[in-house]
């Protein structure tokens, strides 16, 4: 892989895909390791390190499309230590469905939905929801996975023994007509069921993104984006008619991508195929390979 350096990422991490990466100009700083719940760790292995301040590693957890009822964990990262939960849950709401995993996870969430409060009490977390989330499938499953990611999301932060849902304040009752504890599944709190998880797959490969300059002309790096942190044992990028690209490689950081700094950066433009066939090792042993083309993404920052 040759010279590794540290890509700075200039935004709150979702796998990287949708900021900015710069290369770091100065020498890196001492390396922390970034703290991760035990969820994260029990499904992704150790956490990554990072000279870029004090960071946070957990899952999101997912519904299956393919399992229903079941529900998939998935790696993030954040900064914000003030608002975790929120973010986590946050995430969640948002859903899932970039890059390889499009149509993989169900967006049980109905549109409009949102977190009105998250308040945390006496080791309990209360998330509230707008009334737009008893538009939601009404399949008992279905919702099961949605009451599952909540739970699940939530209680792997320490100090978190027990959460609960609310819609528009309330755990009983009707919300324009609809019962809410039914919804809920009866009112109180949430019991995470950890049969209801699925282990992750092996590693993927994301998508192909270029960085420049707002207004540039040129890229400064093409990017190939993972979907955890991992070891790249090999990686080859080339364009359209086979020929590999000049240029040196590195890790970015979290070890979620590697960094092309290509010697001709005229050669990149939005849309052009690119062909990249690799082999890698996420940090407990789950190996992949492939080869594959992409259309190139490029994003300004």
């Amino acid at each position: 892989m040759g010279k590794v350096r540290i890509a700075l990422v200039a935004i709150l991490v979702l796998i990287a895909l949708a900021g900015c990466s710069k290369e770091q100009k100065n020498v890196p700083g001492k390396q922390v390791r970034v703290s991760a719940t035990g969820a994260y760790e029990k499904y992704f292995g150790p956490a990554p390190t990072t000279d870029k301040g004090t960071c946070y590693a957990f899952v999101i957890y997912f519904p299956s499309a393919k399992e229903p009822g079941k529900v998939v964990p998935f790696p993030f990262f954040t900064f914000d230590q003030s608002s975790l939960k929120k973010v986590a849950v946050e995430r969640l709401l948002g859903g899932m469905d970039v890059g390889s995993y499009k149509g993989e996870f169900l967006q049980l969430f109905a549109p409009g939905t949102r977190i009105l409060g998250l308040a945390e009490q006496n080791d309990a977390v209360t998330v509230n929801f707008s009334k737009e989330i008893l538009a939601a499938k009404a399949d008992a499953v279905v919702e099961k996975a949605l009451l599952d990611a909540v739970a699940l999301t939530l209680s792997q932060f320490s100090g978190v023994r027990e959460v609960r849902m609310q819609i528009e304040g309330k755990e009983s009752g009707t919300v324009d007509g609809k019962d809410v504890a039914m919804f809920l599944g009866h009112g109180g709190p949430l019991k995470p069921q950890e049969s209801a998880v699925l282990h992750p797959s092996p590693p993927r490969l994301l998508s192909v993104t270029a960085m420049k300059e707002k207004g540039a002309k040129e890229v400064e790096e093409v990017n190939v984006f993972f979907d955890r942190p991992l070891e790249i044992k090999e990686l080859n990028i080339a364009g359209g008619d086979n020929k590999r690209f000049d240029g040196e490689v590195y890790h970015s950081v979290f070890d979620m991508a590697a960094v092309l700094k290509p010697k001709a950066p005229s050669l990149f433009k939005a849309g052009m195929p690119v062909k990249v066939r690799w082999k890698v090792t996420d940090k407990v042993g789950r190996s992949a390979e492939g080869a594959g083309e992409f259309p190139l993404e490029v994003q300004e920052h």
